[in-house]
């Protein structure tokens, strides 16, 4: 478990402003539910998802997002990741497999987290912003994710990672603007 609290180049929470952000979310919870919780919607509710809002700069690690206030989902879970690690709550980041186009000949990857909850075990939310159509809440046990009916050849991968997968830093890394990201989302 003690690779889910590790800080990396994007996911990094020993980032003065994340770390601060991080503790700031804990103040008052009862327990660590109610981090998590906190966590999630501060993310979920406070940190625009670029494309929905057409916004810039892209951003990748978790201190770029919370600075810059928006991200696309792949950023806003590094975020979220970060700021349950600074909280000593294990998290990592998953992905699930979606359709672009109504005849499912294109597909991207979207992404999500992982965290590792005492009484329930690992547990997926979906930090990537309501919008008409897509909600996403935090209801353990029960996973409340924004893509929760899959179709054909959409798919949730199994696996829990600790970093981010290097597609998803390359596109975040190399686009300039929230529309190039959306011209080349990776497919794994």
């Amino acid at each position: 478990m003690e690779k889910f609290l590790q800080t990396c180049a994007v996911v990094d929470w020993m980032h003065p402003e994340v770390f601060r952000r991080a503790r700031q979310l804990a103040r008052g919870a009862a327990n660590q539910n109610g981090v998590v919780k906190n966590c999630f919607e501060f993310v979920r509710d406070e940190i625009k998802h670029s494309w929905d809002y057409c916004m810039n700069p892209v951003t990748c690690t978790a201190s770029e997002v919370l600075l810059a206030g928006t991200g696309y989902c792949y950023a806003k879970s590094h975020l979220l990741a970060a700021l349950l690690r600074a909280n000593e709550i294990p998290s990592g980041l998953c992905y699930q497999r979606l359709s672009m186009d109504e005849e499912g000949k294109r597909f991207c990857l979207h992404g999500l987290n992982a965290v590792y909850l005492d009484a329930f075990g690992w547990y997926r939310l979906d930090a990537r912003g309501n919008k008409p159509g897509v909600t996403a809440g935090y209801a353990p046990p029960i996973e409340v994710l924004a893509f929760a009916e899959l179709s054909a050849g959409e798919r949730n991968l199994p696996d829990i990672y600790v970093e981010p997968l290097p597609a998803v830093v390359d596109v975040l890394r190399r686009s300039t603007t929230y529309i190039e990201v959306s011209e080349n989302l990776p497919d794994h």
